[in-house]
């Protein structure tokens, strides 16, 4: 799916060694609430399911590639998939640092939001953003998201608890059933 400077592309075989750096970058671990590295073996697994749709799996990862050179530069997944009430979460990354503050990430969301609300026909998507990371939600206020309510102290990390804020994006076209 192109959009603008990016490709959200299907997983392919060979995202196997990226996906592996990611998952196992501790520094993702908070963000993506992980706890354990994930083996070559499990990732393996999760690329050969990759072909199930978002109705056999309940979620969807793409990765994010750019258009003028096909370098992949970050992931974006649609997960925890609810068909009855027609909504996903979202969770992005832009792995390469050098690619960072470029609209990229904002590509990507609107990318993702357009493919959600005009092919799957959800009604929202949601994002959970930790109380340290103030970036993302720029990101998603951007983006259109509004900030919808907050956990307290949710999350544990070695520092203490952060607040987990949770931001919607309504689909603008679907608003009324």
């Amino acid at each position: 799916m192109i959009y603008k400077d990016i490709n959200l592309r299907a997983l392919e075989p060979e995202d196997l060694e990226l996906l592996y750096e990611w998952e196992n970058n501790t520094a993702y671990w908070l963000i993506s609430n992980t706890i354990a590295p994930f083996s070559k073996f499990m990732l393996k697994k999760f690329i050969s399911d990759a072909h199930l749709t978002i109705f056999e799996s309940g979620q969807i990862r793409l990765m994010v590639e750019l258009i003028e050179n096909r370098v992949t530069i970050g992931t974006v997944d649609i997960f925890d998939f609810d068909s009855y009430h027609k909504r996903a979460g979202i969770g992005i990354l832009i792995a390469d640092e050098k690619q960072r503050r470029k609209g990229y990430a904002l590509q990507t969301i609107q990318g993702v939001a357009d493919y959600c609300f005009n092919t799957l026909l959800l009604h929202q998507l949601y994002c959970n953003i930790l109380s340290n990371n103030s970036e993302s939600m720029e990101l998603f206020s951007k983006a259109g998201f509004v900030e919808s309510g907050v956990m307290r102290e949710w999350i544990r990390t070695s520092d203490g608890y952060l607040d987990q804020h949770t931001f919607q994006l309504i689909n603008p076209s679907k608003s009324k059933i």
